[in-house]
């Protein structure tokens, strides 16, 4: 099957990238993972705008410095993460693929700053929106700390702890 990608100069670029069958390793290798992008940095110029990382999967807003290399980051990423990682039952394929990553990624080109943000804040959401905490303050493996600190969001921003509290209060 054959893919098209846009490759827009100048532009991000969110990206989705999930483990095979969505195994939980991320996470309990997260130093591992965060090698994997430094490795990928000494070879391509880009810049994490924002990221998530999930037990089995990660998003990300990259801005390359040369658009169609962001495939060739991701392989890159992925290829560092595989060479280092020590996971039960892996495998390798006569195509020389683990059955650490899925194959394809899911990616995105941002068009406007509209479509930044709606990305943006669909990343932060992400640990609450699979129940691993109640506020993205909470989630150690975001950027979302880093946005706060410079001020494009409130701490408490998608804090539904209060919003449920009010709802069960018994007023009569």
């Amino acid at each position: 099957m054959n893919y098209k990608r846009l490759f827009m100069d100048n532009t991000y670029v969110f990206l989705t990238i999930v483990t095979y069958k969505r195994k939980n390793i991320l996470i309990e290798n997260i130093k591992i993972l965060r090698k994997a992008f430094e490795e990928c940095k000494k070879k391509y110029e880009f810049d994490i705008f924002s990221i998530v990382v999930m037990p089995n999967h990660i998003h990300m807003i990259l801005k390359p410095a040369k658009i169609n290399e962001y495939p060739k980051i991701i392989a890159n990423i992925k290829i560092q993460f595989t060479k280092n990682v020590n996971i039960e039952n892996e495998i390798i394929n006569k195509n020389r693929e683990s059955n650490i990553w899925q194959r394809r990624y899911w990616e995105h080109t941002i068009r406007n700053e509209d479509d930044l943000y709606k990305h943006l804040d669909y990343i932060h959401y992400n640990p609450i929106k699979h129940g691993y905490v109640k506020c993205a303050k909470d989630w150690a493996y975001s950027s979302f700390n880093k946005f706060v600190n410079r001020g494009n969001y409130e701490l408490d921003w998608c804090n539904f702890g209060d919003k449920n509290n009010v709802l069960s209060m018994k007023l009569d």
